[in-house]
Formats: C-alpha cells, structure tokens, sequence
C-alpha cells in the first residue's frame, strides 16, 4: 500500500474514534468560507467550493453547518484569511509541510515555530522542500455497487495514476495536480460522492525510522494538527505496517 494510501486509511479510523470531531469540522468550514470568498457561493461555477462541501459530507458533516459556512464565506464583515505554508524539519530528517489558512499570521508562525523548537525541529524557508513533495490529487472513493474493472476503466480514461481499493472497499486514487479537476468532473458525470477529494502533497522519498523513533515523530504531527490554524500537514515518514498495527 502506497503511502498516501495509508494516509486516507489512517484519516478515516482518526475520523471514527476522534474526540475532536468539532476541530475537524472547524477546519473544514474555514476551508468552505475561503472558497466562498475566493469563487463565489455558487458550488457549480466554483470547483474549490464544491471540493470543500463533498470534503465536508464525506465527513458526516449537517447540511446546516454547511449552509452556516458558505453564508460566513458571504458576509464582507467576517474575518478575512490567508493562506501561508510553513517548511520545514524534524529530528532524524524527517521533512514537514504544513499548510495553514490563518486570520493573524502572527500568532500562526510563533506556534509552528515553538512546536519545530520544543521538540528538536527546524523551520525552513519557503521553497527549501519543494524538491521532496509532488502535489497530487488524492480521492477516496467507497467501491459500494461498482465494479472494479469498468471503474477502474473510466478512471484511468479520466487521467489516473495510481488506483489502488483497499481492504475496508475505498478505492484512493492518484491523478497529476493538472487532472485532478478533470477526476471531479468524471465522478460528477457517473454521480459518484467521493469520500474526499484533496490535493496533497505526496513525497517522492520517504524515511523509515524505528517504532519508537517513529511514534515520536507522529506525536509531533498531531500537535501541528491540532492547531487551528493548521490544515493539512504532510511528511515524509514512512509509514510501516508495523506502524499501522498500532495506530
């Protein structure tokens, strides 16, 4: 299983178990009023609106909370955000890309850079890991009725990469940052709700550490999550079997 393939198995027993449920949800209606405000509150003539609300159902999320969202996105009073991206490492070279969509670029940057400081990390210049990342578009899609093979077909003709259907019956699919408006389209057309459509940054190499190094690294991983200003983080740990076993 490919490493973002893990990830999407790993967000999803996350999602189930998670306390947190209400950060989750404060993340992703961030992501809905940034798009309204980017594109519009019209989801068919603004692609990045529409990701966010499939991203928002593909996490339970109530149709009010949504609507909430897009209103926010709306009104010109509310707060008006940026978003920035931090780089850098962590021990055992491990490389770290957190996206954030902030409000007080101040308070984001001095948060990063104390949880980078406090556990033996540094943070690094825009661009410094650009080398080490491709962006990709990564869906999760659940296999329900459809059959793989033809499925598989109409993917690969949509600009595919990689297709891989998991043991829980999601199939995660790759496609070239430049396809992945055209993998949205496709579902559309075959009126298919994926469970979430992103576009991730997926690393071209990765690191394998011990258990215990590893966990270490995870626990820092979570504390950047757990910021609100944060919204995606990537790495690139390798994530072992072993390592799944005990998530």
């Amino acid at each position: 299983m490919s490493g973002h393939s893990k990830w999407s198995t790993i967000k999803r027993k996350k999602g189930a178990l998670d306390a947190k449920r209400s950060k989750i949800f404060s993340k992703l209606i961030k992501e809905i009023t940034v798009a309204v405000k980017e594109g519009g509150a019209d989801p068919d003539g603004n692609p990045r609106l529409r990701m966010a609300i499939a991203n928002a159902k593909g996490q339970s999320m109530p149709k009010d909370n949504i609507e909430r969202a897009i209103s926010k996105g709306k009104d010109k009073d509310s707060a008006s955000f940026s978003e920035v991206v931090y780089e850098g490492y962590l021990p055992h070279g491990i490389a770290v890309y957190i996206e954030c969509t902030t409000d007080n670029l101040q308070r984001t940057v001095s948060n990063i850079r104390a949880i980078f400081n406090k556990y033996g990390g540094s943070l690094g210049t825009n661009g410094s890991l650009s080398y080490l990342f491709d962006r990709k578009g990564v869906f999760v899609i659940p296999q329900g009725d459809l059959d793989p093979d033809e499925f598989e077909m109409e993917l690969i003709e949509a600009g595919a990469e990689d297709i891989e259907l998991d043991e829980e019956g999601f199939f995660n699919v790759t496609t070239s940052m430049e396809d992945f408006g055209t993998m949205m389209k496709k579902l559309e057309d075959l009126g298919i709700e994926p469970e979430s459509a992103e576009l991730q940054r997926i690393p071209n190499d990765t690191k394998t550490l011990s258990l215990e190094n590893a966990e270490k690294i995870l626990k820092v991983i979570d504390l950047f999550e757990d910021d609100d200003d944060v919204q995606k983080v990537f790495h690139n740990l390798e994530m072992t079997d072993e390592m799944m076993k005990n998530m």
